[in-house]
Formats: structure tokens, C-alpha cells, sequence
């Protein structure tokens, strides 16, 4: 009952209500201090100044002619009835001094707090404006900045980050978008070609059966096409989503497992292989190899090479994977990374455009660099390094083995 009075009526505990307050208690404080201390200063000031000015009682002259001690005795008398008339004067003015010093210690901290309460809103007021620029922007209108003015305060930077923190998620939503529109067409592709042969099938209703079979291979051709593309796209959203738990992994043993089981493949596979202990997710940076390897011998010449070797350089684990092939504009380079990206412009052919784009996100997320260079004569270097891993090399290979298990069971 008191916390739903309480909410009624109290006003709304903002920032800026704490802030007066804080100024208002802190004036209050500080005043009262200097007042405790004036007012011991002032008393004992007036306390020395009129005791220099009464004679102690007993202190008159010495002996003297007959009736002195008449005198001695009412000037004793005088000095005391002095002293006691000096002292409540002095009490009469410290009280004075403590009433008119609290009454104005009063004035002063109202007029504190009003002007703490205006000061609080001239420093919040950036803070408002961010709070309702950040409040107007949405998904559809993530272009709008902040850009606030004025000096290079806590606030200024505070501006600046959410104006980076948006061009990031204006970027990250331009991505998403081209990457929906443009899985929406690569899958749209299969299907509309499989309802193409399926209806051309059907059309004929005295088809042969040999005409029917090749009909319907094409369409399995399809659906396995299909298949490789939402296994590419599962892959690409796991690489990009991160990893809970890292294990070490030697690199140079995926490099073998990966082109013994490509040997064959049309091109010559080199491999110089060297123990390179990284750290990760075993199954995802096998991925990245196969997906490095499968596009220097997709994207190569009849009667090429492909060359793979992995070393460690200042602790880290360094995967190179060159091919010869057809020549690769330099501009050409960054584009090749976007997903459903072909040379060329093209929107055709044997893969499926996402090959090195699961590579980067696969080296993203194992906080690895991925450069590409193109390769004198023609064809490609790509290089990947994986940040040093804090394992022994022994333990490289029984955690992985049993880690790749698991992770396929699951």
C-alpha cells in the first residue's frame, strides 16, 4: 500500500531529480559545515576581544589609604556584574548570528536546489536528445545519425558510439537483406526447374518410360542441388552465430584428412603440412578447409595445381591455399566474400556462391583473418590465420576426436 501511494504521489526518480537533489544535499552539507565553523570562530573572537577589556575579580591595587577595602570591595562587585552583562550580550549576539546564518543557510539551499535542478537539464539535455532520436529510429529508417555538437565530453562520446553502433546494424540489415533476396532466387532456381520438368513429363501422356526416368534424374539432380544449398546456408548461419566452447584442433591434420579425400579431382593437390595447433570448433574449420580446397579446384584449369600447407608463425596457426586458374581482377577481391557472389556477374554455374563466403564467417567466428591475393599468371592465395591457441600441440588431436563426435551425434 505504501509503494502504490508512494508511486502516486511521489514524483518520478529521474536522473535529473537525482542530480538536484545530490546538489541540493551536497550545498546543504557543506553550508552547514562552514556555518558550525564560523560560528566557533566568531565565538571565540568576541570571547578573547572582551575578556581583554574586564579586570579580574581581586585584581585591584594594593594597599592604600583607609577605606580601600571599601572600594576593593565594590570595584570586585562592579567587575562581576561587567563580566555577566558581557556575557549575555555575547549570547544575545552568537544566538543572532546562529538564527540569521540558518535562515539564510535555508535561502541559500532552496535557491541550490533550483539551481541545480535547471543546471541538471542543461547537462541532460543531449542525453534527451539521444533518448528521442534513439526512440524515433527503427528498422526501416537505421540511416538517421545523432550527430550531436559540442564539446568532446562523456556525452559527445556517447553520441558517437550509437552513431557507430547503428552504421553497424544498417550494414548488418543491408546484408541480411541481400542475403534473403538473394537465397530467395538461388532457391527459387531448383524449383522452378524441377516443376519445369515435371510438367513437361506430364504433357505427354504417350512418354516413354526411358523419357520419364531422365525426366525424373533431372529432378533428383535438382533436389540434390537443393539439398547442397540449404546444407551451404545452415553452414553459413552456424559460422555466423558463434562459439560456446572452443577446443584445440591441429590444423595441418584437417589439411590431410581434407586432400587425401580429394585426390582425383582433376588438378594436382599439393600439400605442405606442418603440426598448427589452433583453437575452436573442429567441424567448422574443417568446413573452411574444404570449402578452400573445393574452390581452387573448381575454379582452375585442366591440367592445374592446387598447393596447401599450414605452419605456425609467432604461435598461430596459418592455413595458405593456392591455385592456379583463370586471372582474378584485384578489385574483384572484396566481392568474392558476399554470399552468392560469382565472377562475373553471373548467376549460373557449377557452385553455389557461398563457398567462400561460409569461409569468412567460419574464420569470423574463430576470430581468425582471412586475406586473398591474386596469384601472379592467374588464380588465387588465400590465406587464413587463426589467432594463437593457448594448448599443448599433444593435446591437439585425442579432445577434438572425441569433441567431432559429439558434435555430429548432437
Amino acid at each position: 500500500m505504501l509503494r502504490r501511494i508512494a508511486r502516486r504521489w511521489l514524483p518520478r526518480r529521474t536522473v535529473r531529480l537525482r542530480l538536484t537533489l545530490l546538489y541540493g544535499g551536497l550545498f546543504l552539507v557543506s553550508g552547514a559545515a562552514l556555518l558550525v565553523v564560523t560560528y566557533l570562530l566568531v565565538q571565540h573572537a568576541i570571547h578573547s576581544r572582551f575578556q581583554s577589556f574586564i579586570p579580574a575579580p581581586g585584581s585591584a591595587p594594593g594597599p592604600g589609604p583607609a577605606g580601600s577595602g571599601l572600594l576593593s570591595g565594590g570595584s570586585e562587585m562592579l567587575s562581576t556584574q561587567l563580566q555577566e552583562a558581557i556575557e549575555q550580550q555575547q549570547d544575545a549576539l552568537m544566538h543572532q548570528l546562529l538564527v540569521q546564518s540558518g535562515v539564510a543557510l535555508g535561502l541559500m539551499a532552496a535557491v541550490s536546489v533550483a539551481l541545480g535542478w535547471v543546471v541538471a537539464g542543461r547537462v541532460l539535455r543531449r542525453l534527451r536528445t539521444i533518448t528521442a532520436t534513439a526512440r524515433d529510429i527503427s528498422a526501416t529508417n537505421l540511416h538517421r545519425r545523432l550527430a550531436l555538437d559540442g564539446p568532446s565530453d562523456e556525452l559527445k562520446e556517447l553520441g558517437d558510439t550509437i552513431d557507430g553502433l547503428l552504421a553497424r546494424l544498417e550494414a548488418s540489415f543491408e546484408a541480411q537483406r541481400r542475403f534473403v533476396a538473394n537465397a530467395s532466387h538461388e532457391l527459387r532456381t531448383p524449383l522452378a526447374r524441377q516443376r519445369a520438368l515435371g510438367q513437361v513429363a506430364l504433357s505427354d501422356p504417350d512418354a516413354p518410360a526411358a523419357e520419364l526416368r531422365r525426366a525424373h534424374e533431372r529432378i533428383l539432380a535438382a533436389g540434390e542441388q537443393q539439398e547442397r544449398l540449404i546444407d551451404a546456408l545452415l553452414t553459413l548461419a552456424r559460422g555466423q552465430a558463434g562459439i560456446a566452447v572452443r577446443r584445440p584442433f591441429d590444423l595441418g591434420e584437417l589439411v590431410r584428412e581434407v586432400a587425401d579425400a580429394r585426390h582425383g579431382a582433376g588438378v594436382a593437390i599439393r600439400t605442405s603440412v606442418t603440426p598448427a595447433v589452433a583453437s575452436g570448433h573442429r567441424p567448422l574449420a574443417e568446413r573452411l578447409v574444404a570449402n578452400l580446397v573445393d574452390n581452387a579446384v573448381r575454379h582452375n584449369v585442366p591440367g592445374g595445381q592446387v598447393e596447401v600447407l599450414t605452419r605456425e608463425f609467432d604461435g598461430r596457426a596459418v592455413l595458405v591455399v593456392s591455385n592456379t586458374g583463370p586471372e582474378v581482377p584485384a578489385d574483384a577481391i572484396a566481392g568474392i566474400f558476399q554470399p552468392f557472389h560469382r565472377l562475373g556477374g553471373t548467376r549460373t554455374g557449377e557452385g553455389l556462391g557461398l563457398g567462400l563466403s561460409i569461409v569468412e564467417a567460419v574464420a569470423r567466428t574463430h576470430d581468425a583473418t582471412v586475406t586473398a591475393v591474386p596469384r601472379p599468371g592467374g588464380g588465387l592465395t588465400v590465406t587464413v590465420a587463426f589467432p594463437a591457441a593457448a594448448f599443448p600441440a599433444a593435446a591437439a588431436g585425442a579432445d577434438n576426436r572425441g569433441h567431432e563426435v559429439s558434435l555430429r551425434v548432437r
